[in-house]
């Protein structure tokens, strides 16, 4: 049981309408009062700290941009966003260095532009976001064989280091190098268009970001987290608790979001 205002209330994911009814006090009065209930946490910076930083979604226009150290599952900055954006991110790790945080290597999901914003900081681009892509593009069942194995090769990127992984992608694109180059033609234009434009999209994706997919091996030391995962299993929590608490309004679904990160930066 929990005191809260003189009241015993259990604990659980009842909501607080549904409480209400088997007491004697008024909601609104009530829902004022808790309105009011300030909660101070006291929170002790890391000096360095691997970070991994991606943004969720609520609804149309309504994001949170997060910043967590990967070895102690803590958030050190968060942000309310309307939309993702590369300058938001470097405003975010900017604010880390001002707490004093030592940033020995940041893990996101692989914006485009978005390394260049920290060359002097090691960059992991999310192998798992690199998977996504690639499904997007051939589907999980693609239908051609090229298609087929590509997928089967970008499957093993955890499995694989950055010497082996080129040199399937190579062995991959002189197999198929013909078919890629393949075109089709409009007869009454005369206009001309890859053929396979989403298999040729899907194998770029993985030649472009093959730089960034293996940092963490590079700098082994340093524990750099491969993937986002530990982030995202944070935002499924967050969401799982916000949806036993559906109906409220935008002031007090802020002010939950900001109490359960903050819950999550003093371990």
């Amino acid at each position: 049981m929990t005191k809260c205002f003189g009241l015993n209330i259990r604990k659980g994911n009842r909501r607080i309408n549904n409480w209400l009814t088997s007491t004697t006090v008024v909601l609104k009065p009530f829902k004022r009062r808790l309105d009011k209930v300030s909660i101070e946490y006291q929170i002790k910076r890391p000096k360095r700290a691997n970070i991994i930083m991606d943004t969720t979604y609520f609804g149309r226009g309504f994001g949170l941009m997060v910043f967590m150290d990967n070895a102690t599952r803590m958030v050190h900055h968060y942000a309310i966003v309307s939309h993702e954006t590369n300058s938001a991110y470097k405003q975010g790790v900017d604010y880390l260095k001002v707490l004093g945080i030592d940033i020995q290597s940041i893990t996101c999901d692989g914006r485009r532009g978005l390394r260049t914003l920290f060359t002097s900081t090691p960059c992991q681009m999310c192998q798992f976001h690199q998977i996504q892509i690639v499904t997007r593009y051939l589907t999980r069942r693609p239908k051609n064989i090229a298609s087929i194995e590509l997928r089967q090769l970008t499957l093993t990127l955890t499995q694989l280091d950055k010497a082996a992984f080129i040199k399937c992608l190579d062995h991959w694109y002189l197999t198929y190098e013909a078919y890629l180059s393949e075109r089709s033609t409009n007869e009454d234009t005369g206009r001309t268009w890859y053929t396979h434009k989403r298999l040729r999209s899907a194998y770029r994706s993985l030649r472009t970001n093959s730089d960034w997919l293996f940092t963490y091996q590079e700098y082994e030391h340093l524990d750099i987290p491969n993937t986002t995962n530990t982030l995202e299993g944070l935002f499924s929590e967050l969401k799982r608790q916000l949806h036993s608490h559906h109906g409220l309004n935008e002031h007090r679904k802020l002010r939950f979001i900001k109490d359960f990160l903050l819950s999550k930066s003093r371990k």
